[in-house]
């Protein structure tokens, strides 16, 4: 089935009018008070929210303390008070999700157990290419815990991360820098323009370059960012956003370290690469294209509608230690390797409308959508082919460096050994993605103590994948349908109670495409459902606490090798509470802190899942001591992990992450009301810790203690 974008966008107005007549509530952005107040697309819900006051992934003006769901903000103050410059160090100083190591080339996070390196979006939109997301152009980044299938489609089954861009603001003209440099050698440099270029539209800028350097032999990167935006109103009622981004970037990719006999990371290793100085690698070129339209019908009724294109290029190559056996051979490594490639188009329309009104004296909130992608992928793997063994393996005596660089090195017999790139062809796939999908949502004001959520999204997945290694095209085609209901109680109006169900689903073919196989496309999408219940309590209009219990389920579809006849099993199940309180304590301090319980079992109770810390616990603290100066001071706590899946019944060592504490400070002063001095501490105790793995020889080496200043402002 194939879809024009004059087709989409026909299909998406139709779906559009067809909505009905819903409402919306008065919406408009704190920092653009100068635009229209009823068009915005950020969501405002001043002193009903955590500490922000701008909502983009719920999609409808509700209040958090309405939302029956966990979720966290983390605003651009934040980001730059605690110096965090990637995906990864957000998660570590948010409850109920923790990293993965992604291979050294991508974000990836662990919602509530289940891991993900596509539940990405920016300004509401799907973005699940594999890559590392740069933070230099965003007001804010939302984080949802559970299911999120109802507005966000396939995948979304732990949680989703939602990325808030800068947008322009009109009546305004300013310019914001920063410029940093660490112990490492790392430097940075950013900048934000903005400058109205009308009464009634402005132009904005934002730019990013990085040098990157870290505590690891041979790593090194550059990372560059561009993205123009243009925002304006079209008349009294309507606004359009611009917006094209260009990100560019190279960096070293680094595995890890190998676990030895004991399970836990080999400590003695912590100096060493296991890779190639001059192959491992990760490339990527990106062209981003943003459209938004959003128009007030009435004081009831507003609509929007989003188009994005995006064109990815990427590539890494890496070789990492594959295996490693301590008791038996402590001084020798094997080597394995691959070099993939990956090209991806992807065309997205969206549209909704939402708004209020009301039925015999019951208020409703509703959101209408409609959704339509259309995605070209084409990924290519080659593993790595050594001239000594003919295959993709390879001893090495483990030294520093280990003897290879550039593909050619002497292995572990002393012989000069040449690794091939183009030999062994492991993969290689073009795909075709088409996703319809229409949702309809209700949230209902029962009295002003008792609010019911009512919800569905159905979603028609339909791949196509050719497989240029035999010739063989496979389809595949899934149909599903996604409920969500929640209620919630408020014995006070700073106060609720909520309970919630939702479910969702990822095909076969898997997150990014690659693995629609004979097997595979017999199979039902695996089925995620989730139930919680939580407290909402914003104790005043700048703090809030949020307590909530989950139960999360995996269902997969298999089918018996024998007979053929197809059965489900229970696959992945979560349970756990997490407990957050963030806002001001007073006027001179804040506080951001969050603590989780995750358990988990998969295989009907066989097998505890990896990447599943039982305990994790982060603090952060800003006090402001004088009008110029302030302090930070933060920790993160997370429990030993399983970095593979680990059988009950197995005896003996298993690969473990060992539990860390990180301790990490800050000190701001403002010098002037356009220049500020700051400087951001890293692991204040310089602990050896080991925050992420991917598989079992492959730990990555958190940094020591290291320090990064910077200056900043705006004028």
């Amino acid at each position: 089935m194939k879809f024009s974008p004059s087709l989409l966008l026909g299909a998406t107005a139709l779906s559009l009018t067809l909505a009905g007549p819903v409402a919306v509530a008065q919406s408009s952005s704190a920092e653009q008070a100068t635009d229209q107040p009823l068009v915005q697309d950020e969501i405002v819900v001043v002193g009903a929210v955590l500490y922000a006051n701008q909502v983009n992934a719920l999609r409808s003006p509700t209040p958090i303390i309405d939302v029956p769901q966990s979720l966290s903000i983390i605003t651009a103050d934040e980001i730059a008070q605690q110096g965090f410059d990637s995906i990864g160090d957000l998660i570590s100083y948010t409850p109920g999700v923790n990293s993965s190591q992604g291979e050294g080339h991508r974000d990836a996070v662990v919602f509530r157990g289940v891991r993900s390196t596509a539940d990405f979006y920016i300004d509401g939109v799907r973005d699940d290419v594999q890559y590392y997301r740069p933070l230099y152009n965003l007001e804010q980044v939302e984080i949802l815990r559970g299911p999120n299938a109802l507005l966000f489609g396939r995948g979304g089954t732990g949680g989703i991360l939602n990325r808030v861009t800068k947008k322009g603001v009109i009546g305004e003209t300013f310019t914001g820098y920063r410029l940093g440099v660490d112990t490492f050698g790392a430097f940075s440099g950013q900048v934000d323009y903005n400058v109205s270029t009308s009464d009634a539209s402005a132009f904005r800028i934002n730019g990013l370059y990085e040098s990157l350097q870290n505590h690891r032999d041979f790593y090194d990167g550059e990372r560059l960012g561009i993205n123009p935006t243009l925002r304006a109103n079209i008349g009294s009622s309507t606004i359009l956003d611009l917006s094209y981004e260009y990100i560019d970037h190279e960096r070293y990719i680094d595995r890890g370290i190998p676990t030895g006999a004991d399970g836990t990371p080999v400590e003695a290793f912590e100096n060493i690469v296991f890779g190639d100085p001059g192959l491992n690698t990760t490339e990527l070129e990106a062209h981003v294209f943003r459209a938004g339209l959003q128009h007030q019908f009435s004081e009831t009724l507003k609509g929007n509608i989003n188009a994005f294109y995006g064109d990815y290029d990427k590539l890494y190559a890496n070789f990492y230690a594959s295996d490693y056996d301590q008791l038996n051979s402590p001084n020798l490594v094997t080597l394995d390797g691959y070099i993939d490639t990956t090209q991806r188009e992807s065309f997205i329309l969206s549209g909704n409308l939402v708004g209020e009104f009301a039925t015999g004296g019951i208020s409703h909130t509703v959101i209408a959508g409609a959704e339509l992608i259309d995605t070209q992928n084409n990924n290519d793997r080659f593993n790595a082919f050594w001239s000594t063994t003919q295959d993709d393996n390879e001893q090495f005596l483990i030294q520093r460096p280990l003897d290879l660089n550039r593909g050619i090195g002497v292995n572990a017999d002393g012989q000069i050994t040449v690794n091939d790139y183009t030999t062994d062809l492991n993969d290689d796939t073009e795909a075709e993605v088409n996703t319809v999908s229409l949702y309809l949502q209700d949230e209902i004001e029962l009295s002003r103590y008792l609010d019911i959520v009512l919800g569905a999204r159905f979603d028609r997945f339909e791949i196509e994948a050719l497989d240029e290694t035999t010739g063989e095209t496979r389809t595949r085609t899934d149909e599903e349908i996604s409920p969500r209901f929640g209620i919630i109680l408020k014995p006070r109006e700073n106060v609720s109670v909520y309970a919630s169900y939702s479910e969702s689903f990822l095909p076969r073919s898997g997150e990014q495409f690659a693995t629609l196989s004979d097997t595979t496309r017999a199979l039902d999408p695996d089925e995620f459902e989730s139930a919680e219940v939580g407290l909402k309590w914003d104790f005043v209009p700048e703090l809030s606490f949020t307590a909530a219990y989950f139960q999360n389920e995996q269902i997969s579809a298999e089918r018996d090798d024998v007979t053929g006849e197809g059965f489900e099993v229970r696959g992945l199940e979560v349970e756990g509470f997490e407990l957050q309180l963030q806002g001001q304590i007073t006027e001179k301090f804040f506080v951001s802190t969050g603590y989780s319980y995750l358990d988990g079992e998969t295989d009907n109770g066989a097998e505890i899942p990896r990447e599943l810390p039982e305990n994790m616990l982060s603090f952060w603290g800003a006090y402001q001591v004088t009008e110029k100066l302030g302090i930070g001071l933060g920790a993160t706590y997370q429990d030993e992990s399983f970095i593979t899946d680990f059988d009950v019944g197995t005896v003996g060592s298993h690969p473990t992450l060992p539990a860390y504490t990180r301790v990490d400070a800050a000190m701001y002063y403002d010098v002037s009301d356009t220049l500020r001095v700051q400087l951001n501490v890293e692991n204040l105790t310089d602990e050896l810790y080991f925050p992420t793995a991917h598989s079992t020889h492959q730990a990555t080496v958190g940094a020591p203690l290291n320090a990064r200043l910077s200056i900043s402002g705006r004028f």
